[in-house]
């Protein structure tokens, strides 16, 4: 089994798909990085060999942010944001979608659960 950056590779999925399993890292920077070292994307994670680990983890060490360092990255800019207040950072705070996405009818996520306003009282039964 191939351990990269701290992630357990799954064995019957190909490099190409596997490597996505990293955070960070998606399909075009998986293909990115393969072409680099000249390994095959349809090659199983299995089937790779201890130089192929080796070479792809020096790449992702060297050329990339992944995993603990770019989660940190993330938090620590949106805090920055917050704590500025500018417009992005006042609409993380309210839990609110920030890119101009509308809000009367959709982000029930971050609005919560629609309050019913109370009915009539119902007959009392005999």
């Amino acid at each position: 089994m191939a351990r990269i950056e701290s992630v357990d590779l799954p064995k019957n999925k190909r490099i190409e798909i596997g490597l996505t399993y990293i955070y960070g890292i998606g399909v075009s920077r998986s293909k990115e990085i393969l072409s680099k070292i000249q390994l095959n994307k349809n090659i199983k994670v299995k089937e790779l060999n201890d130089e192929q680990i080796i070479s792809i983890r020096k790449i992702l060490s060297q050329e990339y942010e992944l995993e603990g360092n770019l989660r940190r990255s993330e938090t620590m800019n949106i805090k920055r944001l917050m704590e500025i207040s500018c417009y992005r950072g006042r609409r993380h705070r309210l839990n609110l979608p920030l890119r101009g996405q509308r809000t009367r009818t959709n982000a029930r996520t971050g609005r919560g659960t629609k309050k019913t306003i109370a009915g009539k009282k119902k007959a009392p039964r005999k």
